[in-house]
């Protein structure tokens, strides 16, 4: 006997089409735009998927980003799941840092956000009234 795994549904996959969400739901959108809009952190992990991968590389993608700044992220970005640290023994040592699943996907599911901001550059640099 042969079992199936079994899945559970996200909660955003549980609402039928055209229907609200589920305060669920709505807690899971803003957890996760909370943690992609993190300062810093969505250009950290577009860096990384598009072949950053030692501290340098990671600074020269994002510009502007200190060094501690960009250290804190990534160390952040390691302890939640989405990036991951190798130390290399070579001589002098090399640690780089990879996007994982977690972060990939991530960085997937934000690609149409991104291109929805190229095609809107002059909402996204309208001065905010407050």
């Amino acid at each position: 006997m042969t079992s199936e795994p079994t899945t559970n549904p996200t909660p955003a996959a549980s609402a039928p089409p055209g229907q609200p969400p589920s305060p669920d739901e709505c807690g899971v959108f803003q957890r996760t735009l909370e943690q992609a809009g993190r300062r810093w952190s969505g250009a950290i992990l577009y860096a990384g998927v598009a072949g950053a991968r030692r501290f340098v590389e990671y600074r020269r993608y994002v510009r502007g980003i200190s060094d501690r700044v960009l250290t804190q992220r990534l160390r952040d970005l390691e302890r939640q799941g989405f990036i991951a640290r190798e130390v290399v023994p070579t001589m002098p040592v090399q640690i780089l840092y990879t996007p994982t699943q977690a972060g990939a996907e991530l960085v997937a599911a934000l690609r149409p956000l991104a291109e929805w901001g190229s095609r809107h550059l002059d909402v996204l640099d309208r001065e905010d009234d407050h």
